[in-house]
């Protein structure tokens, strides 16, 4: 993880200037980029580990800098804002972002959300594929697939819905606790832990539509586990 490349996109060099002084003194290296389209040429080139991306830039503003580097990149990006209504889109992390950081910020907090969000998106490349039964997760992709009828039929998950999939399939069978699976897979999230109910029931009910039954099942008094001992 040191020595890890974080691209800073931000049009304050104040604020820019901060960022890249505790992030080199953490170990990591550093490029920044004050516009949009900037950035999108700093990240073809360079290649970063991961994108602090403020979302008020000039040329082409956060969303839209997320959006073109999710047609072809899984780098990780947390998002930097200060407005009402940037965080109220930022909340549900739907649109592909990894993390997201409301200004004003500690700058040690910063760091540590990069090392954070680079542990668990580092972790999910490490293994490429991992199959199970019919199920085949790419985790470069963030997609599952089902292989069924010899077709290979991808399923549509939100990105919250693949870090639990993602998460609890490296160890199938071990029981794992509401509080733990939101900790791991939603570190940035406000959200109660019941709100993991809500999330397996949605993945269940996915993988049941494609024929896919078992899965998920509740372990009294801890919370769920992947798939029942075989």
């Amino acid at each position: 993880m040191d020595n890890s490349l974080v691209l800073i996109v931000e049009d304050e060099p104040a604020i820019a200037q901060i960022l890249e002084g505790y992030l080199t003194r953490d170990g990591f290296r550093t490029v920044r980029a004050g516009d949009g389209e900037t950035a999108l040429q700093h990240h073809a080139l360079l290649k970063p580990d991961l994108v602090l991306l403020d979302v008020r830039l000039p040329k082409l503003d956060g969303f839209g800098v997320l959006g073109r580097l999710r047609q072809a990149s899984s780098t990780p990006v947390i998002m930097v804002t200060a407005v009402a209504d940037d965080i109220d889109r930022l909340s549900g992390l739907r649109l592909g972002a990894d993390d997201y950081i409301v200004k004003p910020f500690n700058p040690q907090e910063v760091v540590a959300r990069v090392r954070a969000v680079l542990r668990r998106t580092q972790g999910e490349r490490a293994e490429a594929i991992k199959r199970f039964g019919a199920l085949e997760v790419d985790f470069g992709s963030y997609t599952v697939f089902i292989n069924k009828d010899e077709r290979r039929i991808a399923l549509p998950l939100t990105l919250s819905e693949f870090r639990i999939l993602a998460y609890m399939i490296r160890h199938p069978t071990q029981a794992f606790a509401r509080a733990d699976i939101l900790d791991a897979c939603l570190p940035e999230s406000d959200a109660l832990v019941r709100t993991v109910d809500t999330h397996i029931s949605n993945l269940r009910r996915k993988l049941e539509e494609m024929g896919q039954i078992g899965f998920f099942p509740a372990v009294r008094g801890i919370g769920y586990r992947f798939s029942d001992p075989r």
